[in-house]
């Protein structure tokens, strides 16, 4: 076959996606059940069921089901104390849901750049910023350019790996601050042993989607604080103080979950450790390949963590590859596979702008040579094959 007729075949192949789901244990069976039933609302059995399997999966002892991840960080946030005025720290590096959660309370985002070889929170970056750019006063500490109380660590575990926790979790206990895990995209990781969503005092995550399980939206709250978990699911129901009577001392919110949707979340969570081993394989497939091409750099796991590989994503060196990340993406979306760069770094964003200046240069590099790879968990053996086949083939 001679080179025009070889991308012509190429261009002709059906698409393959990012990252969607896998729908192929009992969610037919488990939302006809609701169907069936009539309890299609965000009151019903599969609620319940869904926190729990949840709340166990990571060995926490309570879970509060929400409409999506968003809602639950809002919600943690404002359980674990942070008032308007405070600051909380949070990766820069993330898909912007964690700091708008922050400022929806009225607080504001420290912004904490990326660490080099795994795209985390930086722990040196945290430590850095409370002991030399904070101070206590009146049994509280505060940012001395801003005034701020700080109030609360958010760290965000981006594309399946863990954050490295334990020495930010020694500065939050040193600093007395909680820690708020948005665990969105490492939902079945661990680090050192345990599970990542019961690593600090509380955690998020989402299952819109495209993550590893999906309900189609959804979130979720877990924590081993009964006091807060409690408060949590007050919250997310209106805040209603009666079970009867219509009565409401403060503010609360529309959140829960539908019943319909946590049905599909069980069936799913019963396919969870075999979709994260799935993940794991493709991330293995790839990069046997990929970890010898030049100007490649394929992502990597710490000896710490065992990684979910959500999203499978490399770096993509323009001098050493001869194309940016960019212009990869474009060559791969002629041949229908579709890829994406990470996030525009939030302490860019112009929706922050009243948040400060912060230097996060980690970030910024990363997120101009990063790019996502198919990683959904039915791709086939023959699709891995054809995307690495594109990708290494001459640029052009």
């Amino acid at each position: 076959m001679n080179m025009a007729s070889r991308r012509e075949s190429l261009i002709e192949r059906e698409l393959i996606p990012l990252s969607i789901p896998t729908l192929r244990g009992n969610e037919w069976k488990y939302i006809k059940e609701c169907l069936d039933t009539g309890w299609v609302s965000s009151v019903g059995p599969f609620v319940e069921q869904f926190e729990k399997k949840v709340a166990e999966f990571v060995n926490a002892g309570f879970g509060v089901a929400t409409m999506n991840g968003t809602a639950a960080l809002h919600i943690a946030l404002q359980v674990a104390g942070v008032e308007p005025g405070d600051e909380v720290l949070v990766s820069t590096l993330t898909f912007i849901a964690p700091v708008n959660a922050i400022r929806y309370i009225g607080a504001f985002p420290v912004f904490i750049d990326a660490e080099p070889s795994y795209w985390q929170m930086d722990p040196q970056g945290v430590q850095d910023f409370l002991k030399k750019e904070c101070q206590r006063r009146n049994g509280a500490l505060y940012n001395r350019k801003t005034g701020r109380r700080v109030r609360a660590i958010l760290p965000v575990h981006i594309l399946g790996h863990p954050v490295d926790l334990d020495p930010i979790q020694e500065l939050a206990r040193l600093y007395e601050l909680p820690v708020v895990e948005d665990a969105t995209e490492s939902l079945g990781a661990s680090y050192r042993g345990k599970m990542v969503g019961n690593l600090g005092e509380i955690a998020c995550f989402s299952f819109n989607g495209n993550k590893i399980i999906t309900t189609g939206g959804g979130g979720m709250i877990v924590t081993n604080n009964e006091k807060w978990a409690r408060r949590a699911k007050h919250l997310t129901t209106q805040a209603k103080d009666d079970p009867l009577e219509y009565v409401h001392s403060e503010i609360g919110y529309n959140y829960r979950l539908t019943n319909l949707l946590a049905a599909m979340g069980c069936a799913q969570m019963e396919q969870l450790t075999e979709f994260v081993s799935t993940k794991r394989r493709i991330a293995s497939t790839y990069s046997k390949v990929l970890d010898g091409v030049p100007g490649i750099t394929p992502m990597s796991e710490a000896t710490w963590a065992n990684s979910t590989f959500w999203l499978y994503t490399v770096l993509v060196d323009r001098e050493k590859f001869g194309i940016d990340s960019r212009t990869l993406l474009r060559k791969l979306e002629r041949c229908n596979i579709q890829t994406r760069p990470l996030w525009q770094p939030t302490h860019r964003s112009k929706a922050f702008v009243d948040c400060g200046s912060f230097d996060c240069p980690v970030a910024d590099r990363l997120n101009a040579e990063a790019l996502s790879l198919p990683s959904s968990v039915g791709i086939t053996e023959d699709d891995i094959q054809y995307v690495l086949e594109v990708l290494t083939s001459p640029n052009s």
